[in-house]
């Protein structure tokens, strides 16, 4: 004699969630999908900063003790992306000299860049007057009697740019640095950039 089968139907709900679980892994599928090709098709770069020519102006540093410094620095933004349009902002770097501050480079707007092209940027910075402790004279008579004066350059900015039908992508950008000066007033062409961390 047959037994009776003891099997239940199963309950609509977990039929209306099984099927929103599948279509959910078919969108994520395509999106991904979409994703990869879009990037292939359009391959993006992260836009730059770069550092392409500083001068020391003046250098000037008293019986006391007292530092004071006058550099331009030229930075050129930078834009590789033939089909998205770059927009760098929250600018802020930080000039050095021997591990004392002497001065911060900041734009305080948005720097907007167009596809495949640069912006030049220039920085005409001044120190304030900074006292300096025995061991801080000491490397700058260094460095003075060297022939050889290096700051360092460092600090972020913030980029963002538009990919196509992905939508906006931003990245931080850091920037580390040396700018060595042979002598005051000469001109060098570091070729420094940013990198994307």
């Amino acid at each position: 004699m047959p037994r009776p089968s003891l099997r239940r139907p199963t309950n609509p709900l977990i039929w209306c969630a099984a099927i929103f679980c599948a279509l959910l892994s078919v969108a994520v599928i395509v999106t991904g999908i979409v994703i990869i090709v879009g990037y292939i098709v359009i391959r993006p770069k992260v836009p730059q900063m770069i550092v392409t020519s500083a001068q020391l102006d003046r250098l000037d540093f008293d019986q006391a003790g007292i530092l004071t410094v006058k550099t331009t620095i030229f930075i050129k933004a930078e834009n590789d992306n033939p089909k998205a349009h770059a927009t760098f902002y929250a600018t802020k770097f930080l000039l050095g000299f021997h591990g004392v501050r002497v001065a911060q480079l900041r734009a305080d707007f948005p720097v907007e860049v167009g596809k495949n092209s640069s912006v030049d940027l220039m920085f005409e910075v001044e120190s304030t007057p900074i006292p300096l402790d025995p061991e801080e004279q000491n490397s700058v008579f260094l460095s003075l009697s060297q022939n050889l004066i290096v700051f360092d350059l460092k600090g972020t900015t913030r980029t963002r740019w538009r990919v196509g039908l992905l939508g906006s992508v931003k990245f931080w950008l850091h920037l580390d640095c040396h700018l060595q000066f042979p002598k005051i007033g000469d001109v060098i062409y570091p070729k420094c950039s940013t990198k994307s961390r």
